[in-house]
C-alpha cells in the first residue's frame, strides 16, 4: 500500500491505495495533481527525516507528503 499524506492546519490526512488496483491508482493520480495544481508541494520521504521533491505522480513512491503553499502577512 501507498500513502498521500496531506498537511494542513488541522494535522494531516492518509489516502492509502494499492498500485495495484487501477482505479485507485488513478484516483491517487487525480488526487496529486489536483493538490500540486492548487499549490501544495509534493515530496517523497526517502527515510530519516529526508525527502525529494516530487514533480510528478510516481506510483512507486511509498509516502508522498503535501504541504501547503506558505503564506506570510
Amino acid at each position: 500500500m501507498a500513502t498521500l499524506i496531506v498537511m494542513d492546519k488541522t494535522g494531516d490526512s492518509r489516502h492509502e491505495f494499492d498500485v495495484a488496483d487501477a482505479a485507485a491508482l488513478a484516483e491517487a493520480e487525480r488526487r496529486f495533481k489536483a493538490l500540486t495544481g492548487s499549490g501544495f508541494t509534493a515530496a517523497a520521504r526517502t527515510g530519516n527525516g529526508q525527502s525529494v521533491l516530487l514533480r510528478t505522480f510516481d506510483p512507486a513512491v511509498e509516502e508522498t507528503v503535501f504541504f501547503p503553499r506558505l503564506q506570510g502577512g
